[in-house]
Protein backbone atom coordinates (compact mmCIF):
# COMPACT_ATOMS: atom_id res chain seq x y z
CA UNK A 1 0.00 0.00 0.00
CA UNK A 2 0.97 3.39 -0.69
CA UNK A 3 1.61 5.92 1.60
CA UNK A 4 -1.28 7.77 -0.27
CA UNK A 5 -3.47 5.10 0.11
CA UNK A 6 -2.32 4.64 3.77
CA UNK A 7 -3.58 8.24 4.28
CA UNK A 8 -7.09 7.91 2.46
CA UNK A 9 -7.70 4.39 4.52
CA UNK A 10 -6.98 6.06 8.23
CA UNK A 11 -9.49 8.95 6.68
CA UNK A 12 -12.01 6.21 5.70
CA UNK A 13 -11.19 4.94 8.76
CA UNK A 14 -12.05 7.64 10.92
CA UNK A 15 -15.07 8.09 9.18
CA UNK A 16 -16.29 4.54 10.03
CA UNK A 17 -15.53 4.92 13.26
CA UNK A 18 -16.98 8.38 13.36
CA UNK A 19 -20.31 6.85 11.82
CA UNK A 20 -20.58 3.15 14.02
CA UNK A 21 -19.68 5.92 17.18
CA UNK A 22 -16.87 3.55 18.07
CA UNK A 23 -15.00 5.32 21.02
CA UNK A 24 -12.29 2.43 21.50
CA UNK A 25 -10.91 0.58 18.88
CA UNK A 26 -7.81 -1.92 18.79
CA UNK A 27 -6.78 -4.40 16.62
CA UNK A 28 -3.13 -7.08 17.90
CA UNK A 29 -1.43 -8.68 20.72
CA UNK A 30 -3.27 -8.29 24.00
CA UNK A 31 -0.67 -7.87 27.03
CA UNK A 32 -1.65 -7.50 30.90
CA UNK A 33 0.01 -4.27 30.37
CA UNK A 34 -2.66 -3.43 27.49
CA UNK A 35 -5.46 -4.46 29.87
CA UNK A 36 -4.60 -2.06 32.00
CA UNK A 37 -4.21 0.66 29.60
CA UNK A 38 -7.23 0.03 28.45
CA UNK A 39 -8.92 -0.04 31.31
CA UNK A 40 -7.81 3.87 31.93
CA UNK A 41 -9.28 4.39 28.53
CA UNK A 42 -12.34 3.53 29.22
CA UNK A 43 -12.74 4.74 32.43
CA UNK A 44 -11.23 8.07 31.22
CA UNK A 45 -14.13 7.68 28.00
CA UNK A 46 -16.66 7.02 30.49
CA UNK A 47 -15.68 9.70 33.10
CA UNK A 48 -16.33 12.29 30.24
CA UNK A 49 -19.39 11.61 29.65
CA UNK A 50 -20.65 11.26 32.59
CA UNK A 51 -21.89 8.21 32.89
CA UNK A 52 -24.19 6.32 35.79
CA UNK A 53 -21.55 4.71 38.23
CA UNK A 54 -23.25 1.36 37.32
CA UNK A 55 -23.05 1.73 34.10
CA UNK A 56 -19.36 2.47 34.27
CA UNK A 57 -18.40 -0.64 36.24
CA UNK A 58 -20.85 -3.03 33.61
CA UNK A 59 -19.13 -1.68 30.85
CA UNK A 60 -15.23 -1.43 32.39
CA UNK A 61 -16.20 -4.88 33.89
CA UNK A 62 -16.86 -6.53 30.72
CA UNK A 63 -13.93 -5.16 28.85
CA UNK A 64 -11.70 -6.69 31.31
CA UNK A 65 -13.51 -10.08 31.04
CA UNK A 66 -13.00 -9.68 27.30
CA UNK A 67 -9.62 -8.47 27.29
CA UNK A 68 -8.60 -11.91 29.07
CA UNK A 69 -10.83 -14.09 26.94
CA UNK A 70 -8.29 -12.26 24.30
CA UNK A 71 -5.02 -12.91 25.82
CA UNK A 72 -5.93 -16.61 27.08
CA UNK A 73 -7.98 -17.80 23.83
CA UNK A 74 -6.30 -16.35 20.77
CA UNK A 75 -4.59 -18.44 18.08
CA UNK A 76 -2.28 -17.24 14.83
CA UNK A 77 -4.76 -17.10 12.62
CA UNK A 78 -1.95 -18.53 9.90
CA UNK A 79 -0.72 -21.55 12.11
CA UNK A 80 -3.15 -22.16 14.17
CA UNK A 81 -0.70 -21.92 17.29
CA UNK A 82 -1.61 -20.64 20.63
CA UNK A 83 -0.65 -16.78 20.38
CA UNK A 84 1.52 -15.17 23.03
CA UNK A 85 0.36 -12.86 24.14
CA UNK A 86 -2.94 -13.23 22.47
CA UNK A 87 -4.06 -11.31 19.56
CA UNK A 88 -7.82 -9.98 18.32
CA UNK A 89 -9.71 -7.08 18.10
CA UNK A 90 -11.95 -4.84 20.32
CA UNK A 91 -14.51 -2.44 19.53
CA UNK A 92 -16.58 0.15 22.23
CA UNK A 93 -19.56 1.60 20.45
CA UNK A 94 -21.46 4.45 22.70
CA UNK A 95 -25.38 3.94 21.16
CA UNK A 96 -27.82 6.32 22.29
CA UNK A 97 -29.33 3.34 24.90
CA UNK A 98 -26.11 1.06 25.53
CA UNK A 99 -22.49 0.16 24.75
CA UNK A 100 -21.74 -2.16 22.83
CA UNK A 101 -18.40 -3.94 23.03
CA UNK A 102 -17.26 -6.30 19.90
CA UNK A 103 -14.55 -8.29 20.30
CA UNK A 104 -12.93 -11.12 17.76
CA UNK A 105 -10.42 -13.56 17.24
CA UNK A 106 -9.07 -16.49 16.09
CA UNK A 107 -9.86 -19.93 17.40
CA UNK A 108 -9.07 -23.43 16.55
CA UNK A 109 -11.92 -25.33 13.80
CA UNK A 110 -12.63 -27.86 16.80
CA UNK A 111 -13.03 -24.86 19.22
CA UNK A 112 -15.96 -24.29 17.42
CA UNK A 113 -18.22 -26.21 18.73
CA UNK A 114 -17.73 -26.40 22.00
CA UNK A 115 -17.89 -22.09 21.85
CA UNK A 116 -21.25 -22.61 19.60
CA UNK A 117 -22.63 -25.11 22.97
CA UNK A 118 -21.49 -22.98 25.35
CA UNK A 119 -22.77 -19.47 24.30
CA UNK A 120 -25.99 -21.05 22.88
CA UNK A 121 -26.73 -22.75 26.54
CA UNK A 122 -26.21 -19.65 28.10
CA UNK A 123 -28.36 -17.40 25.59
CA UNK A 124 -30.91 -19.53 26.54
CA UNK A 125 -31.03 -19.10 30.37
CA UNK A 126 -33.14 -16.72 32.31
CA UNK A 127 -31.34 -14.12 34.95
CA UNK A 128 -31.51 -16.75 37.57
CA UNK A 129 -30.86 -19.86 35.94
CA UNK A 130 -27.17 -18.10 34.85
CA UNK A 131 -27.05 -17.29 38.21
CA UNK A 132 -27.09 -21.21 39.02
CA UNK A 133 -25.29 -22.39 36.72
CA UNK A 134 -22.31 -20.02 37.34
CA UNK A 135 -22.37 -21.39 40.70
CA UNK A 136 -22.66 -24.86 39.31
CA UNK A 137 -19.76 -24.10 36.92
CA UNK A 138 -17.57 -22.49 40.16
CA UNK A 139 -18.89 -26.06 42.36
CA UNK A 140 -17.85 -28.67 39.63
CA UNK A 141 -14.66 -26.76 38.62
CA UNK A 142 -14.62 -27.51 35.18
CA UNK A 143 -11.76 -25.71 34.20
CA UNK A 144 -10.11 -25.57 30.60
CA UNK A 145 -6.60 -25.86 30.14
CA UNK A 146 -6.09 -22.19 29.47
CA UNK A 147 -8.40 -21.54 33.07
CA UNK A 148 -11.94 -21.19 31.96
CA UNK A 149 -15.43 -23.07 32.41
CA UNK A 150 -17.15 -20.81 30.36
CA UNK A 151 -17.22 -18.46 33.75
CA UNK A 152 -16.51 -15.20 31.58
CA UNK A 153 -19.26 -15.55 29.40
CA UNK A 154 -21.48 -16.04 32.16
CA UNK A 155 -20.07 -13.41 34.23
CA UNK A 156 -20.64 -11.07 31.01
CA UNK A 157 -24.44 -12.30 30.34
CA UNK A 158 -25.11 -12.10 34.12
CA UNK A 159 -23.70 -8.27 34.76
CA UNK A 160 -25.48 -6.74 31.04
CA UNK A 161 -28.71 -8.91 31.76
CA UNK A 162 -28.52 -9.09 27.70
CA UNK A 163 -27.93 -11.85 25.23
CA UNK A 164 -24.55 -12.81 23.98
CA UNK A 165 -24.46 -12.74 20.05
CA UNK A 166 -21.84 -14.43 18.37
CA UNK A 167 -20.88 -15.53 14.78
CA UNK A 168 -17.57 -17.44 13.37
CA UNK A 169 -16.19 -16.69 10.15
CA UNK A 170 -13.73 -19.10 7.99
CA UNK A 171 -10.52 -18.49 7.49
CA UNK A 172 -8.78 -21.76 6.93
CA UNK A 173 -9.06 -25.43 6.75
CA UNK A 174 -7.47 -25.28 10.54
CA UNK A 175 -9.18 -21.79 12.11
CA UNK A 176 -12.33 -19.80 12.28
CA UNK A 177 -12.38 -16.15 13.32
CA UNK A 178 -14.84 -16.02 16.76
CA UNK A 179 -17.00 -12.74 16.93
CA UNK A 180 -19.09 -11.72 19.85
CA UNK A 181 -21.00 -8.79 20.84
CA UNK A 182 -21.82 -7.45 24.77
CA UNK A 183 -24.64 -5.30 24.79
CA UNK A 184 -24.54 -3.01 28.26
CA UNK A 185 -27.29 -1.30 28.36
CA UNK A 186 -27.40 2.46 30.44
CA UNK A 187 -29.65 2.47 33.61
CA UNK A 188 -30.79 -0.48 35.54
Amino acid sequence: MQQEDKITAAYELYKLMHKERLILAYQGDVSQELTKAFSALATDSLNKEHEDENVKRRVFHVIIEALQNLSKHSYDAATGDPAAPGTGLLLLAKLDDCYLLTTGNAVLKEKKVELEGMLNHINSLTDEELKDYYKKQLRENRLSDKGGAGLGFIDMAKKTKSKIPFQFINISDKMEFFIYQVIIKKGN
